[in-house]
């Protein structure tokens, strides 16, 4: 009797661990693609005004583990840190130099490389960038 307990107690685990794996990664593939810039915390001016002719995108390739996009004015690529709903910018990225007015995109980078987790709302249209417990960056996919 015993042995059939602990049988069904290590199955029932081995059952609920391989449905939170796919979870994970259900979740982590949800963010390919291309994603633009709607809200981000912090700046007294207005968003309008951080971004007035183009607005911050950034792009996901999961195949290989690459991060992408534009901060309004500068394109950006570098390496993909993310793990379960984790997900780092810490490390350097490599960036076109043009002359950017404005501080949309010191923002926009600066704010990146603060956050340390991401959300996918349920529909997959809408994606925040998390520092602790603030949601301090939202995406549309485009």
């Amino acid at each position: 009797m015993k042995k059939n307990i602990l049988a069904l107690t290590v199955l029932c685990l081995a059952f609920v661990s391989c449905n939170s794996a796919k979870t994970a990664m259900n979740n982590t593939t949800s963010l390919e693609g291309t994603w633009e810039l709607n809200y981000v915390t912090g700046p007294r001016i207005a968003f309008d005004g951080l971004y007035p002719n183009t607005k911050p995108t950034i792009t996901f390739n999961l195949k290989e583990s690459s991060v992408s996009g534009s901060n309004s004015c500068n394109r950006y690529s570098g390496k993909l840190n993310v793990e379960g709903n984790k997900i780092s910018f810490k490390e350097p990225m490599a960036m076109t130099r043009m002359f950017c007015p404005g501080e949309g995109e010191n923002i926009y980078m600066s704010t990146l490389q603060k956050i340390d987790f991401y959300s996918i709302s349920e529909d997959g249209k809408t994606l925040n960038f998390i520092m602790g417990d603030i949601a301090m960056m939202r995406f549309e996919k485009k």
